[in-house]
């Protein structure tokens, strides 16, 4: 089928199921998912309450051909009557909202182009941008060459503040580097950052801070006094695990002073962690950010002012819950600071109630029961909650939550989803390595009736410091597809994954390639005992970490019989060295490759692959800094040329660690469908051919 033909049907579908739900009549779920449905889904990414409440601010990806990657726009949904607005058309991304006090304008940020245009703001760098909720054509607030970074507004919205870049060379080699700068190097060209000041009612602009540091992110606190900054001494993502800090700028005395002073990493588990968003209270009297890291638990830190004496805290963090890293954030009016936690596969907003002199009351959750809350915002109230939340049987929805914890459902991005024959989803159980308790998500086909074997699919999630959640998703992954395909599906949260307590997150800490993988397999032995896997049909498939451990199972096992191998580390050494987080492998090898050469070759895939009999499909971006293409490459080049071992390998041109073309994914799922269908002998039905036209 034609694509345009298949996306005109797709749109008539969702018009038609949007159109039943909006008469009140219950829709019938008689429609098998597709690889063509995924390009229907409509995610919501962000949300901002008004101050006054009357709106929510959110922001939305779609795929809209015929542009290749999905765009992202801005919508406002009234939260007395229900009614949603669509703000922006234009193909750029529009993000991060922000509302003026009075809630009489959203500014927010965008990469807008115009043919022929090469000044700001229609050049495609990214500018501050404003709209009113009621719609009309956004405004440009800034025209500043080459765009700006992130962006505040002062809280009397007379003041916005954003960071712009500034490109220096400053070492001994600074005039070679200078007359051949269209070459790359290492270190020595770095773009730093400024922060400035735009006045709304001059439209005067000033410089404040130069401190030839990286601003991360910043937040002006409430009263003016403070300006807040996470740094970092260059671009890169290496520099943020371990060297990124708190810096507060006093616009009065124009000194910027660290909060977090050397030294104070000191008890941390891992010198690689990296400092998260910031946050100020109502009163500008405390700052909350958290640290996070690849292996370890987030941590939560505020620091809290009297005069000029600033202490800083950690706060305890609830039990078993895992705190999502940067989502702290004050409840308005109030001490209280909530942030997005994960327990059991749920995802859900909690409050640390009355935080003062580092002390504060017991942690309680906002968003009670199955959800997976993905982020949330207060109005100046801080009454009701909005969240982005979704379920089992709907992706992501903006909801308001009472203070009871009652829900009221705001829209429906999704009304296409109320047709489909959605997998049956579950929380499953059983014992993983030492005996100790493992969970996952299973998802079986629609129609599954108890008893009936079924091929099964492990899908191995990424991070490891991640998990798969217990909710509706369609992705180019395994979720949902593989169930309508007829697969039975399952997720494991292996050891080292969030929402399962510390010791179940750092017990993977040099235990990777053995622990996990056993937790793994155990699960899979669990789904053929209790009479749902069929033993002879097996595969798994993955992406980073979970491509990973696809090739580290296929190493173990011949009871595989596919695998799909996503973006995966084959040795840990060459991974180490090439990748844009090395703190990661320095935390799970527990020191460097020549301090410790036998955790890294015991952790690494391709010292074992003479023992690799499972037909094998290798996927990976072209450009992946996170996972060099180079670790895939070896894989396959080890399978085809030297172990003969049924093989493909995919590299997507132009694509970094994730696949954004539309084309790209859809070969992803297509190419994992065929691999899976050939190899567990799924009989599918061709698809009836479009009769051709001249």
């Amino acid at each position: 089928m034609r694509r345009s033909t298949a996306i005109i049907g797709l749109v008539q579908c969702f018009v038609l199921a949007f159109l039943s739900a909006t008469a009140g009549q219950q829709p019938i779920r008689d429609h098998d998912v597709t690889p063509d449905d995924y390009f229907t889904i409509a995610p919501i990414t962000s949300c901002a309450a008004s101050p006054d409440g009357r709106y929510i601010a959110y922001t939305e990806m779609r795929w809209e051909p015929p542009a290749e990657k999905r765009n992202t726009d801005l919508w406002v949904v009234e939260t007395g009557t229900k009614a949603v607005r669509r703000l922006t058309f234009d193909r750029a991304g529009d993000l991060s909202p922000k509302w003026t006090p009075d809630s009489g304008y959203i500014y927010f940020t965008s990469n807008r182009k115009r043919a022929g245009e090469e000044d700001p703001p229609y050049d495609g760098k990214k500018q501050v941008w404003r709209i009113s909720p009621q719609g009309g054509e956004p405004m440009a607030v800034t025209r500043v060459k080459d765009g700006v970074g992130q962006f505040d507004l002062s809280n009397d919205g007379l003041t916005l503040y954003y960071t712009k870049s500034e490109e220096e060379v400053e070492d001994e080699w600074k005039d070679l580097r200078k007359e051949y700068k269209d070459l790359e190097y290492g270190h020595g060209v770095t773009k730093f950052s400024q922060v400035w000041k735009l006045d709304l009612v001059s439209w005067r602009a000033e410089k404040l801070v130069d401190e030839k540091r990286v601003i991360r992110a910043f937040a002006v606190s409430p009263d003016h006094r403070r300006m807040a900054m996470i740094t970092t001494p260059d671009e890169t993502l290496l520099s943020k695990e371990g060297w990124s800090r708190v810096d507060v700028y006093d616009p009065t005395t124009k000194q910027v002073k660290p909060v977090t002073a050397k030294g104070w990493r000191k008890d941390h588990p891992s010198p690689y962690g990296w400092v998260d968003n910031v946050s100020w209270s109502d009163d500008s009297e405390a700052l909350a950010f958290t640290v996070s890291f690849d292996g370890y638990p987030t941590r939560i830190y505020v620091a809290e002012w009297s005069g000029d004496d600033v202490s800083l805290s950690e706060l305890e963090r609830p039990p078993i819950v895992s705190v999502r890293g940067g989502s702290a954030r004050w409840r308005g009016g109030s001490r209280d600071l909530c942030f997005s936690g994960e327990e059991r596969a749920r995802v859900r907003v909690y409050s640390i109630p009355n935080v003062r002199g580092g002390k504060h009351d017991k942690a309680e959750s906002l968003t009670p029961g199955d959800v997976v809350a993905t982020s949330f915002s207060f109005p100046r109230s801080g009454d009701p909650l909005a969240v982005i939340m979704s379920t089992v049987e709907h992706p992501r929805d903006i909801f308001l939550v009472s203070n009871s914890g009652d829900y009221q459902r705001l829209t429906k991005a999704n009304p296409q989803v109320d047709t489909w024959k959605l997998p049956q989803i579950s929380i499953v159980k059983w014992k993983g390595a030492n005996g100790d308790p493992v969970e996952g998500i299973l998802e079986l086909p629609p129609d599954y009736e108890p008893g009936k074997l079924l091929p099964l699919v492990v899908e191995i999630h990424g991070g490891p410091t991640s998990s798969t959640r217990y909710a509706m998703r369609l992705w180019i992954y395994g979720r949902t597809l593989m169930a309508a395909r007829g697969f039975a599906l399952l997720s494991p949260n292996y050891r080292g994954s969030t929402g399962y307590g510390d010791k179940f997150m750092t017990d993977l800490i040099g235990r990777e390639n053995d622990i996990e993988v056993e937790d793994i397999l155990k699960g899979v032995d669990a789904m053929v005992e209790r009479g749902i896997a069929d033993p002879d049909r097996l595969a798994v498939m993955g992406w980073s970490n979970g491509g990973f451990l696809t090739n580290c199972l296929i190493t173990k096992t011949d009871r595989f019989k596919a695998a799909s191998s996503g973006a995966g580390v084959l040795d840990m050494v060459i991974q180490w060295g090439t990748e844009d987080t090395p703190g990661h492998v320095v935390n799970y090898m527990q020191g460097l490759p020549w301090s410790d050469p036998d955790s890294y070759r015991e952790g690494s895939p391709i010292f074992n692959l003479d023992k690799v009999k499972t037909p094998t499909l290798i996927h990976v971006g072209e450009n992946d800094e996170r996972v060099p293409a180079a670790n895939s490459r070896a894989l396959y080049r080890a399978l085809r040329h030297y172990l003969k071992v049924p093989v493909e390998l995919v590299v997507y041109p132009g694509e970094g660690h994730g696949l954004t073309k539309y084309k790209h994914r859809k070969a992803k799922m297509e190419w994992d469908l065929a691999w899976f269908d050939r190899h567990l002998g799924i009989e599918t039905q061709p698809e009836e051919e479009e009769p051709a036209t001249h």
